[in-house]
């Protein structure tokens, strides 16, 4: 009777560690989960922006965040910046068929990313397709403008 008490609290405390490290291990996976899962996507306002050379769509981009009145820096020089906006853009003439029967403006496509340089994590992405566009290129970077800035003021409203 004695070997059976004896084998019984041996059973019951290994019962115990067994359950303790499992717990443990599940709260440190859950940590380590909300640790990679919740990567900062938010862009504060005035923060420094470095724009990437697009084959001259940085310089429409530029002038439409200040059009827009995005509330960020806009710097030069990429080691000064908090992030960096890069994309690409493709302007295209009508073709014949589109001039006679259609109209003879051309479309304009754009796409853009804001990268958080210190975290590297995507933190904006947007792409913008203008057709029969006058100021295809224009309005193209005035709507991906437009949109970067609701991004970082619903960022600060979701911060307050």
């Amino acid at each position: 009777m004695k070997r059976l008490t004896i084998f019984g609290s041996v059973l019951i405390t290994i019962l115990c560690v067994a359950a303790f490290a499992a717990a443990q291990e599940s709260s440190s996976q859950d940590k380590l989960a909300t640790q990679t899962g919740a990567a900062d996507t938010r862009i504060p306002r005035n923060s420094r922006v470095y724009i990437a050379p697009m084959d001259g769509f940085e310089t429409y981009l530029a002038a439409a965040i200040r059009k827009k009145e995005v509330p960020i820096v806009m710097v030069t020089d990429r080691d000064q910046a908090d992030f960096e906006i890069t994309g690409t853009h493709e302007k295209k003439e009508a073709g014949w068929a589109k001039t006679i029967f259609v109209s003879p403006q051309p479309s304009a496509t754009a796409s853009m990313q804001v990268v958080n340089l210190k975290t590297k994590v995507v933190v904006y992405a947007d792409s913008s397709h203008r057709t029969s566009a006058n100021r295809g290129e224009r309005s193209t970077a005035e709507k991906l403008a437009k949109y970067l800035k609701e991004k970082i003021e619903n960022d600060e409203k979701k911060s307050k």
